[in-house]
């Protein structure tokens, strides 16, 4: 993990983030990380309960964070939270989209309405939080992320529709920094690999004997850490990273060199 002095306890210090599914996991530690650096956080989620538990969470580390409950599908109440974030603390410097739904199923064996859930929150979920945002947004110097998947460019079995919305994602990324960056706006995703203690890696390792097999196929023979992907974060969004836009960032391990023969739940 990078050392704060590196970047300096102040570094975001009167900076707004606002966090889509930013209630749990890396979205969650990415939040905590930004208000640590002094960054006002606001987090939505669709648990009212969630939401609170990680304002709280927040708080406890010394951040300053605020919240409510909001489903990135509907993009009214996306749009009804972006507006209560500027009229709480003001432009929005930065945008982390991750908000994710998945489980692991043959194409063959999936409904389309169980495929839909999945582009609906994955996809959909980050145009409606981004397409919001942008008017928002802090001109010029707002940085907006995208939370990916190696699923968007390695094919693994039981994750098609993991796969569609990742890549989908990281398209978007680059369309949008193509659009978006005569006007100062730097947008760019993340890409992690397996890491450790996430919702998504609970599901996709399902015993230790699972996780112990998928961490020896991965080059560096671990999964990765949540603080890991927080500082990756940290970076993009620092003055260090004034320069990339459009990049989709890849932080796994190594795992996505295997392609689909090194690392598939299905």
């Amino acid at each position: 993990m990078i050392e704060r002095q590196v970047f300096g306890d102040g570094l975001f210090r009167d900076k707004v983030a606002f966090f889509a599914g930013g209630s749990s996991g890396i979205n969650l530690a990415i939040a905590t990380r930004f208000a640590e650096l002094g960054a006002q956080v606001s987090i939505i989620s669709r648990s009212e309960e969630k939401v609170a538990a990680a304002v709280q969470s927040i708080a406890r580390s010394g951040g300053l964070a605020f919240g409510q409950a909001a489903d990135v599908r509907d993009y009214a109440s996306v749009d009804a939270a972006l507006a209560a974030t500027v009229e709480r603390s003001g432009p929005i410097d930065f945008v982390v989209s991750g908000a994710a739904g998945n489980f692991v199923a043959k194409a063959a064996e999936m409904s389309s309405n169980a495929f839909k859930t999945v582009v609906d929150i994955d996809l959909l979920g980050t145009f409606n939080v981004l397409r919001a945002a942008h008017a928002r947004l802090r001109k010029p110097g707002a940085s907006i992320i995208s939370i990916s998947a190696t699923q968007s460019f390695v094919p693994m079995k039981g994750q098609a529709h993991v796969g569609a919305a990742k890549a989908g994602i990281d398209m978007l990324t680059r369309n949008l920094a193509l659009e978006w960056g005569p006007e100062g706006i730097r947008v760019n995703s993340i890409v992690p690999g397996p890491i450790e203690d996430t919702e998504g890696m609970k599901r996709l390792s399902s015993t230790p004997q699972v996780k112990q097999m998928f961490e020896r196929l991965i080059p560096l023979q671990r999964y990765g850490r949540k603080e890991e992907i927080a500082d990756l974060a940290v970076f993009l969004c620092s003055p260090a990273a004034a320069y990339i836009t459009g990049a989709v960032v890849v932080c796994d391990g190594g795992q996505g060199l295997l392609g689909s023969g090194g690392f598939s739940p299905g």
